[in-house]
């Protein structure tokens, strides 16, 4: 690692542009999970037999997108993680290199590139998963 050659003015920089990225879609992230569950319910549902009315049923069209986020919420949040961790860890190993500490800034890096942890509410492993009879719920 004695090869490491940093610009702490050009890491800044980066660090700048990418954190500006991070909070856009954070913002995205947050709009997302306004607008898809008002998309679901102006979606309407289906009336069988033709009759009309409304209905507080969901539809096709709102068990879609209610399945889509249920899919994805956990990878959206991982990313979320991923880019904080990838910032800190990019501001970390720099601060670690400048004052000359490069076991430091080596790991700060592997910090960095650890897969995060995210958890949810009511969110476990599903039963019949190993882990479930582990925890007591399988």
């Amino acid at each position: 690692m004695t090869g490491w050659d940093i610009s702490p003015t050009g890491v800044k920089g980066v660090l700048e542009k990418t954190g500006t990225a991070a909070e856009g879609l954070g913002k995205a992230g947050t709009t997302l999970q306004t607008a898809v569950p008002a998309a679901a319910k102006a979606a309407g549902t289906l009336s069988m037999g033709g009759g009309g009315g409304e209905s507080e049923g969901l539809g096709l069209v709102a068990v879609a997108l209610s399945q889509f986020m249920e899919a994805h919420t956990v990878r959206l949040q991982k990313i979320g993680a991923r880019a904080s961790a990838s910032l800190n860890g990019a501001a970390n190993a720099t601060n670690a290199y400048l004052t000359g500490d490069l076991e430091q800034a080596a790991n700060a890096q592997r910090e960095a590139l650890k897969e995060p942890k995210v958890d949810l509410p009511g969110q476990g492993p599903p039963p019949g998963h190993p882990a479930a009879y582990q925890a007591g719920t399988g």
